[in-house]
């Protein structure tokens, strides 16, 4: 396969997670792209072109597992002419940290990061979140999705009613059920596919948390950065006051997003 894009500009890769269709980027891109990066935000294998289509066929994207999905992502990394910036949301920030493990990224930023094998515990409000598909084994090779009322309650929980449903008609598709099997199931695993490379030599790592997150909570992403900073490269973490799951794509977007840029920019990976 041929490379794509432009080997004198600096990339970014986005990485969607759980429930959200690629195109919950779009702000992001445009503001990246303003900035100077060139931007990439594939969708996870079987994911179609819009959340619509993508809804049409949820049988495609059913039984991806976090190997499969990580590997997609790598063979795309691998046809950029030079090593990417990775920004992942959900169980996209867990493959964008395996991803920066791989040496298949300069630098990343993982938001509310999906556990990785190795950290201990689960929030109560996260096993809440979580039990609508762990409670029903069946699901491990099928796809599940939220309503809109479980959504608002357990994803947008930080914004209005209205925003919310918004956001869900716009962005949500069905997600496959077997990453949350994978990542409930990651320390009685041996070879998990959710483990993290710990002590690779690495570029810089932001990891950022939603104050109000019921998907991952604060204290599961304070959790990872109590791992990551072991690393003697860059490890930073900052929260989002009253934001929840949501705020990659809801009216924190920019906050978010600004954050990430003034980290890249303070470690030099930022375009000239």
């Amino acid at each position: 396969m041929s490379a794509i894009g432009d080997p004198d500009r600096l990339h970014v890769v986005f990485v969607h997670g759980l429930w959200v269709h690629s195109t919950a980027w779009d702000n992001w891109g445009r503001l990246y792209a303003e900035s100077g990066y060139e931007i990439h935000a594939p969708g996870w294998p079987g994911d179609a072109d819009t959340a619509e289509e993508t809804r049409a066929n949820s049988a495609a994207i059913a039984d991806r597992g976090v190997a499969e999905v990580t590997d997609h992502y790598a063979a795309y990394i691998r046809r950029l002419p030079t090593l990417p910036t990775v920004i992942g949301h959900s169980f996209g920030g867990l493959i964008a940290q395996k991803l920066l493990g791989m040496g298949l990224a300069r630098a990343c930023v993982a938001i509310s990061p999906a556990q990785f094998q190795g950290i201990l515990g689960v929030p109560p409000v996260q096993l809440k979140t979580a039990s609508p598909v762990l409670a029903h084994p069946k699901l491990l090779h099928k796809t599940w999705t939220h309503t809109k009322d479980s959504f608002h309650a357990a994803f947008a929980n930080a914004v209005s009613r209205e925003e919310s449903d918004e956001i869900y008609e716009r962005y949500v598709i069905p997600a496959p059920a077997r990453p949350l099997f994978q990542a409930a199931f990651a320390n009685v695993r041996p070879r998990s596919p959710t483990r993290v490379a710990l002590k690779a030599k690495r570029g810089p790592l932001m990891l950022i948390a939603g104050g109000a997150d019921r998907t991952v909570p604060e204290s599961a992403v304070q959790a990872a950065y109590k791992k990551q900073r072991r690393n003697p490269a860059v490890t930073e973490m900052v929260t989002v006051p009253q934001a929840s799951h949501s705020y990659v794509l809801d009216t924190e977007w920019r906050t978010v997003a600004e954050i990430a840029l003034s980290f890249l920019a303070r470690h030099d990976v930022f375009p000239a």
